[in-house]
């Protein structure tokens, strides 16, 4: 159990960072047994909890005698991280991305590390910030875009050169010692840096950059990063000026002289004078029609500016109200700042200054404003009257070729002239599995789009080859047509596949645009405390196997206890072996057993 003095401890670090003090002894906390299980819980679902570093090992075996060892390794000094295995993963647009698997022993160790970061970052992190963090995501920070960059006049779109690669270890040093005041807690994470990775089976040294793929990467670039954030916060704080745009003269007389024409309709009207009436108010109708080519505010008013800025990892942007004299200003303040502190360059083919009309690419939405002259009709001091819709708000949009490459690269058809077309890579699987992955392709799609405007009508097109393509892989697998396969899957005014089953049919719906949310995410989530772990270990099902002491395989209580990790349920749900049959049944990726039969698994034995 933990001291009262060390639980006091590890729950103030959020609260002397945010009052500015450097935090010290996190090294004494990296021997608290606790936040080594609770870092074990976080990571050990992860998709490459079973994918093995440069040595061999991944996280299948952990133990709580394993967990000691790291502890005192670590909290002794004498732990050595070992490089990454570094492989090379597609990008869309042809090139590769680099990415960096640690050994199962170096994750546990960054987990506990990130784990402590962000206690101290998290309540100090920027609220422009969206990427990596908990309750944010791509988009929280599209709807701060869509919801808050009202009126903006320009955009800088500024794009860091090969950013992960690039961030320097002496300078992310600094950086992380200005609020820790602890130098074996950062030569620990400086020699993790260093590790180096092996390509080919070649060592290549780590002179700057992050591991993509490292547990502990994404907040240390978040923590470089942050530094940008508060210098934009300065800039901010400078740029802006004005409490609100000056009226439009002109549109305030004609507004004075239509409010004086409705209280004249008023006195005609309890006096009786129909005709009188009349009379104004087609004069009103004409002074509506002018006042609908004028702006309420000046737009060119000099005493009002603002400067807005949102960050997604390396992806940010800046709005701007004012002249593009000034966006340009900002601009090169921006990239003078990165180059000078940051060591980062700007890719100046990627980067500009472009009008907010013409709009930018961000997070894959095409982001630009929309200036309409809607009128709607209101209610104000008890009056029917009407008012111009809030003109250059910020829309979100669909790129065409996003859903071309995606039609493309799925295999649903040739997009331009609307051909479906079968795929035969999906012609083997079972019925049910094909629908589940058409479902699960459109859906994700979908989901990531559903904050664009006219969503569904800019999505009806590529559904509609999905739905094509679909049908066509359901006959080609049964020999049908696809007229045939249509009537058969039609329920009502929705398409479904019933599979039979011993006991009950499963019902698998196919997936409509009506299922679409249009705001999956509002921007209250943002403002949100950010997700803290207290410090107590979660009791997910799998702690609570391993402190219950008892092998699963053979039942035997007699330790020590390791776990074992599969990739995925498929791997053994046609396995004949009984700790195969075991796991299929539980649905289970993890199987706790004592060292001796864990050893026998992997030698093949059971």
């Amino acid at each position: 159990m933990l001291t009262a003095t060390t639980t006091r401890r590890l729950e103030t670090l959020g609260i002397l960072s945010q009052q500015g003090k450097r935090i010290n002894g996190l090294s004494r906390l990296l021997g608290c047994p606790i936040l080594w299980k609770q870092a074990y819980a976080n990571i050990h679902r992860n998709s490459g909890a079973t994918t093995a570093g440069v040595d061999g090992t991944s996280l299948d075996g952990m133990s709580y005698n394993k967990m000691a060892d790291l502890m005192s390794a670590v909290k002794s000094g004498t732990y050595r991280f070992k490089p990454a295995r570094r492989v090379l993963i597609p990008k869309n647009n042809g090139k590769t991305r680099p990415l960096g698997i640690p050994t199962g022993d170096d994750k546990l160790v960054q987990e506990v590390v990130r784990m402590l970061l962000a206690k101290i970052y998290e309540p100090v992190f920027s609220d422009d910030s969206h990427g990596f963090r908990n309750g944010r995501s791509c988009h929280t920070a599209l709807m701060q875009v869509k919801q808050k960059w009202t009126g903006m006049k320009w955009i800088v779109n500024m794009d860091i050169k090969g950013y992960f690669d690039n961030i320097n270890h002496d300078v992310l040093i600094d950086v992380l010692a200005k609020r820790i005041d602890d130098k074996r807690f950062l030569s620990l994470i400086r020699s993790m840096l260093k590790a180096g990775y092996m390509e080919n089976w070649k060592f290549h040294d780590s002179f700057s950059g992050t591991p993509q793929g490292g547990v502990v990467s994404p907040i240390l670039a978040n923590i470089y990063l942050h530094e940008l954030d508060e210098f934009m916060e300065r800039i901010r704080l400078e740029f802006n000026r004005g409490n609100r745009r000056a009226e439009n003269h002109p549109y305030k007389l004609l507004s004075a002289t239509i409010r004086r024409r409705m209280k004249r309709i008023d006195v005609l009207k309890a006096a009786g004078d129909e005709s009188g009436v009349q009379e104004v108010m087609r004069e009103l109708s004409e002074l509506y029609r002018k006042r609908e080519n004028l702006r309420s505010s000046d737009p060119l008013d000099a005493s009002y500016r603002r400067l807005v800025y949102i960050r997604y990892a390396d992806d940010f942007l800046i709005g701007i109200i004012g002249k593009r004299e000034e966006a340009i200003s900002t601009m090169q303040q921006v990239t003078r700042f990165l180059g000078e502190t940051l060591h980062l360059e700007i890719a100046p083919e990627k980067s500009g200054v472009v009008h907010a009309s013409d709009g930018v690419r961000f997070l894959g939405y095409d982001v630009y404003t929309y200036t309409g002259n809607r009128v709607v009709k209101t209610v104000r001091s008890g009056r029917h009257t009407t008012t111009r819709s809030v003109s250059e708000r910020m829309q979100l949009h669909i790129p065409q070729e996003k859903l071309r490459k995606f039609c493309n690269g799925k295999g649903y058809g040739v997009y331009d002239t609307f051909r479906p077309m079968h795929r035969n890579a999906l012609i083997h699987l079972s019925e049910a599995e094909i629908v589940s992955t058409y479902n699960a392709e459109m859906r994700g799609l979908s989901n990531y789009y559903g904050l664009a405007t006219n969503a569904k009508r800019d999505l009806n097109k590529l559904h509609g080859l999905w739905q094509g393509s679909l049908l066509k892989t359901l006959a080609a697998k049964r020999r049908s047509t696809v007229t045939k396969v249509a009537r058969s899957l039609k329920r009502g005014n929705m398409y479904t596949l019933v599979v039979p089953g011993n006991r009950k049919n499963h019902i698998f719906p196919i997936y409509s645009l009506r299922d679409m949310q249009g705001s999956p995410i509002t921007f209250q989530s943002v403002d949100l405390p950010p997700a803290t772990w207290q410090f107590t270990v979660s009791q997910t099902e799998l702690i609570q196997r391993l402190n219950a002491q008892q092998c699963e395989y053979c039942g035997t209580t007699t330790g020590p206890f390791a776990v074992h990790h599969i990739r995925k349920l498929a791997d053994v749900e046609k396995g004949k072996a009984f700790w195969q049959i075991m796991m299929a049944r539980r649905q289970r990726k993890t199987l706790v057993m004592c060292v001796p039969c864990h050893q026998k698994l992997h030698a093949g034995v059971l």
